[in-house]
């Protein structure tokens, strides 16, 4: 398996796993007593259903960024981030490995890449006038206000703090996904003779 294939099934399983979102809204509802947010069971599986797919828009975001800054090994030249032609190809490859991962229908996979272009345009546009977030304070950022916006449209200060501490959860959890994969891809493969073989970066 290539490394963006790779690190979308890692992604994505890891983001079932840990079950982020689900003890997000959870705890939302907890501390602020907002329990008719989970009264109706179809709607609160439909509210999950979108702030996972806000959540998966944010880790392939901070996901794309470490690899695009990550410094490729070279004996010949210095450390250097990814080329932009290089990063673009593995954006592609990652989109796409994506795709087939969650089994999306053409217009699916079309949806969340617009989407997914919007969130680069706004944290582009933000990062020129990005300063230090006080405590308290939400981020600035595409995920904090969708997200508070599908969990409780009524309170949204509440909602983007709460949104803004789930944000820091995914991108630890895209880091450490990163890591991961990119020591298993550095490994040498063990052919079925014994023999190892040079590992396939892509």
């Amino acid at each position: 398996m290539d490394l963006p294939s790779q690190l979308a099934q890692q992604l994505s399983e890891a983001l079932l796993r840990e079950r982020i979102i689900p003890r997000f809204v959870d705890s939302y509802v907890v501390e602020h007593g907002r329990h008719a947010l989970q009264v109706h069971a179809s709607l609160y599986r439909d509210r999950l259903t979108l702030l996972q797919r806000e959540a998966l828009l944010a880790l392939t975001v901070h996901t794309l960024e470490i690899v695009a800054a990550e410094p490729k090994q070279s004996r010949k030249s210095r450390q250097r981030p990814m080329l932009r032609k290089d990063a673009a190809t593995f954006r592609r490859k990652f989109l796409a490995a994506l795709t087939r991962q969650h089994k999306w229908t053409a217009g699916d996979a079309l949806d969340f890449q617009t989407d997914f272009q919007m969130y680069e345009e706004l944290l582009a546009r933000s990062s020129s006038t990005r300063r230090s977030r006080k405590p308290f304070e939400a981020a600035n950022h595409p995920f904090v206000d969708r997200c508070a916006f599908l969990l409780d449209s009524s309170f949204m200060a509440n909602a983007r703090l709460a949104a803004t501490r789930t944000l820091v959860d995914l991108e630890v959890l895209a880091t450490q996904v990163v890591e991961s994969c990119l020591q298993q891809s550095m490994r040498p493969n063990i052919n079925r003779y014994g023999k190892a073989r040079s590992p396939i970066v892509s």
